[in-house]
């Protein structure tokens, strides 16, 4: 078996000039660092457009790219801008966080900037491109072209004729809004040009790509206004139920992420086709896909829509193995990382191995119930899993031993053989590197030993998430290293065949 690593870093988070994580320098950059620290994998979380606080897995798109994330000096490179349309701007907030009201003000003026030195000369790869997309693009350019008209809002706030996306209705809006929808056409083509480059760095460099599929769309989202008979909604496109996470330790009142949910009994009927679509798309665009959410494939929460707590919502069946089933069918060997976190059943369970992908084992939910707690790895059943310091929901493991109880660290302090709280987070990543998982991962901020203010998202709570930001600083040299040495010492290094032999050692 090989043993792997990878770290975890939302592009967002990348040192820029430009408020906010880009796939130019900075992204190649990160690559090269991977790939001198003898890791294999950089896991980027969704690149889909951020939504409703901020968040990637609140999108209006299950497809498109996050326009922030476009590069502008290859967009000067290309000639479509040049440094003086964007360099005189302010971009960068006073707290060195992201600033996403302002990324929302100052990006898309630039990128119309861009769209009209592109007009000029079309390369002939837009036209293959929109063609090759026309399944997901033609409905989101014209999506953003009528939120642009309609000064940002949602699309039930629309004129009932465009907001039930009735026929005539859309087919005017095609003609009125033409030049729109060319523009948010062309900036998704601006993404995945660059973003493609950016995966094929990578691969040439021994790095692959772990992506992210979450499992809901948003309610203000291309998929719910043009296709809401995928989704269990009411006669008038509002949500039946919404999706959410019952009461736990972690929330007293349950997580309600307002999401409406899919429609699997009318997506079986066609074998789930559109989910096969969405899955084909996305195995393309990374090297490994993890699914958000796994156990609501098995069973899924549904609140009543309209509560304002997560307490009285209801289990419901999901499609189970069937959908799995078929995509197995379809695309036959799939790189996949299942979450499997949550509230795990024994039919959870089954489902799983019953996949074959490999689950994820957290070491921040290991150390607070004693020697039979499943995430501690004596208790790993399998070599095929993932097993993380913490996730992008997790604190960082600095800010996990500060916000521990003092059981929790004792216990913690024992089991990883440390006389010191400080201490525990590199005794973290030790045990992961260490652990007979397949792959072990940790975010960035782990390695840097990041405050709790680095922490990426805190569930349940709007403000302040996705903000993280990186300096070059943080890439040291000694950084790179240290790494390296886990990767050598526990038998995870990622050695490309044409290394040089004194490199290799």
């Amino acid at each position: 078996m090989m043993r792997e690593s990878g770290i975890l870093l939302p592009v967002t988070a990348l040192p820029s000039r430009h408020g906010v994580g880009k796939l130019g320098q900075a992204a190649f950059d990160f690559v090269d660092f991977l790939r001198d620290a003898g890791c294999h994998y950089w896991q980027v979380l969704p690149l889909s457009p951020t939504g409703f606080g901020d968040s990637p897995y609140q999108s209006c798109s299950c497809f498109a790219g996050n326009p922030y994330l476009i590069d502008f000096d290859r967009l000067t490179a290309r000639g479509w801008l040049t440094p003086a349309d964007y360099e005189g701007m302010q971009w960068d907030a006073d707290t060195g966080e992201i600033d996403y009201p302002l990324l929302y003000q100052q990006i898309m003026p630039v990128l119309r900037i861009a769209y009209r030195k592109f007009l000029a000369h079309k390369p002939v790869g837009f036209r293959r491109f929109c063609s090759r997309h026309k399944a997901w693009l033609n409905d989101y350019a014209l999506f953003m072209a009528l939120k642009t008209a309609h000064q940002g809002r949602a699309w039930y706030e629309w004129e009932p004729e465009l907001a039930g996306c009735q026929k005539d209705a859309v087919a005017a809006a095609r003609e009125k809004y033409a030049d729109d929808i060319q523009f948010y056409c062309f900036v998704q083509f601006c993404f995945f040009t660059q973003w493609e480059a950016l995966k094929q760095y990578a691969n040439q460099q021994g790095i692959r790509i772990i992506g992210d599929i979450p499992i809901y769309a948003a309610y203000d989202s291309a998929e719910v206004w043009a296709q809401p008979k995928l989704f269990r909604l009411d006669s008038e496109k509002k949500p039946v139920a919404v999706a959410g996470c019952p009461p736990d330790c972690f929330a007293e009142t349950g997580q309600l992420w307002g999401n409406p949910l899919w429609d699997w009994d009318a997506m079986a009927k066609n074998g789930y086709k559109w989910w096969l679509n969405r899955l084909a798309f996305t195995l393309e665009m990374y090297d490994t896909v993890r699914i958000d959410h796994f156990r609501g494939f098995e069973k899924y929460y549904a609140i009543p829509y309209g509560h304002e707590t997560a307490e009285h919502g209801k289990w419901i069946k999901g499609p189970d193995y069937a959908l799995w089933k078929a995509a197995k069918e379809k695309f036959g060997e799939m790189h996949v990382i299942a979450e499997d976190l949550g509230n795990i059943t024994p039919a959870v369970v089954r489902l799983l191995k019953r996949t074959g992908f490999p689950g994820m084992k957290v070491l921040q939910f290991a150390f607070d119930s004693g020697a039979e707690n499943p995430y501690l790895p004596h208790n790993f059943e399998t070599s095929n899993c993932v097993c993380y310091t913490g996730t992008h929901d997790n604190h960082t493991l600095r800010g996990w031993v500060k916000s521990n109880e003092d059981a929790v660290n004792d216990y913690a302090m024992r089991y990883l053989g440390v006389k010191k709280a400080k201490k525990l987070p590199k005794a973290m990543l030790r045990a992961a590197w260490g652990s007979t998982a397949r792959i072990a991962v940790a975010p960035l901020q782990d390695f840097l030993n990041a405050p709790p203010s680095a922490r990426i998202n805190t569930p349940s709570t709007l403000g302040g998430n996705w903000v993280f930001r990186t300096k070059k600083s943080d890439y040291s040299a000694k950084l790179k290293a240290y790494i390296r040495s886990l990767n050598e010492t526990y038998g995870r290094l990622n050695v490309p065949a044409d290394e040089p032999e004194d490199k290799q050692r």
